[in-house]
Formats: C-alpha cells, sequence, structure tokens
C-alpha cells in the first residue's frame, strides 16, 4: 500500500479524504440547528422558506442563505413587513419640514403595502394625504433568464431601486424618498416568498 500512496498524483485525493472527518463535523452542526440559528442572530428577516415544518437543518441553512443573496423583491416580501419611510435630503423643504425623519418630532413615518396592490399609512401621518396609491413591482428578464432590470413603482412616481442589506433587510429609494423594511426576525412563519427564487 505504501507504494501506491507515494505517487504525487495521489496527494490531493489523500487531502480531500483528510479534510472528510471536518467536513462530517460541520454537516452535523447544520443538522442540529446551531449553524441556522448562529446564521439567523442579527438578521433582519428570516425567510419563510427555511420555516417549513419537517425541512431538514442543512436544507433549511442552505436556503436561507441563498435567500439572504436574493436582491429580486416580491409582493410577498413588500406585504410581509413594516416599513420606515423618510424623504431624503434632495426632497423639497416643504415635505422635509413635515418628516419626523428630518424634524426628530416623533417616530418615522410607517407605511404598509397591501396584497391588493395598495399602500396605507398610519392615522396620524402628516405626509399621508389620504390619496389612492398603487405599487408595481418589475422585473425584466433577458433571454437567458437573467435579470435585466428590477425596480418598483408608486404610482407614477419615480421609480423606486430595490436594495438588499447585509442583514437580509431591504431598501426602497429614489432621489426623493426611501422606505426601509423595519427588521421582523420573531415572525414565527418567517417572511418572503414560499418558494426558493434567484
Amino acid at each position: 500500500c505504501e507504494e501506491l500512496w507515494q505517487g504525487k498524483a495521489h496527494i490531493p485525493r489523500i487531502s480531500k479524504f483528510q479534510r472528510l472527518p471536518k467536513l462530517a463535523a460541520y454537516s452535523l452542526s447544520v443538522m442540529d440547528g446551531k449553524r441556522c440559528e448562529e446564521l439567523w442572530q442579527g438578521k433582519a428577516h428570516i425567510p419563510r422558506i427555511s420555516k417549513f415544518q419537517g425541512l431538514p437543518k442543512l436544507a433549511a441553512y442552505s436556503l436561507s442563505v441563498m435567500d439572504g443573496k436574493r436582491t429580486r423583491i416580491t409582493r410577498q416580501d413588500l406585504c410581509d413587513h413594516i416599513w420606515e419611510f423618510h424623504f431624503t435630503e434632495a426632497a423639497p423643504g416643504y415635505w422635509r419640514n413635515l418628516d419626523p425623519y428630518w424634524n426628530g418630532t416623533g417616530p418615522p413615518m410607517r407605511r404598509y403595502f397591501q396584497p391588493d396592490g395598495t399602500i396605507t399609512a398610519d392615522d396620524n401621518d402628516r405626509v399621508w394625504g389620504g390619496h389612492e396609491s398603487c405599487y408595481t413591482v418589475v422585473t425584466g428578464l433577458l433571454a437567458d433568464g437573467k435579470i435585466r432590470e428590477h425596480y418598483m413603482r408608486i404610482n407614477r412616481w419615480p421609480k423606486l431601486s430595490v436594495h438588499r442589506r447585509q442583514d437580509w433587510g431591504w431598501e426602497l429609494s429614489n432621489h426623493l424618498y426611501c422606505y426601509t423594511s423595519v427588521p421582523d426576525a420573531d415572525k414565527e412563519d418567517g417572511t418572503g416568498p414560499f418558494f426558493p427564487l434567484l
């Protein structure tokens, strides 16, 4: 046997076998759920697909990592979260003066995306005029299935760019205003789509 292992061509195979115990130990730690808890620690949102009953822990971990890298927002994402809203510095002074973000007169304004495509706000919101607001998520795909463009539009106002934060939260923004998802990792069933998206 020693003659067989002395060839340099066999060294990579040996090193692969030497790594197997570490890989097996890592897989076991993922399967016992500790790695999922570590991964989810400090995250703004936990993916719904990782919380399905009976899902193996290794699958929950993998789906969580995959969903955390997703930059394509869905209607489920919008409706599952409460959103903080504020104007940017480029917005007209009239609007900034009404905005608690800028004048420090209270908690941030909140917006709620509804499944029927409308948006609502809190009753005491000084900016919200009670007007009808509708949202649309626009995703343009290339022939190979890759995303060409992805944005959100409210009414006919300037489109909102979609950004995913490192804590798996969402930000929708343009030069006038910004929406930020409020962390809700404590939701028992998770949030977001019911199936994996790229």
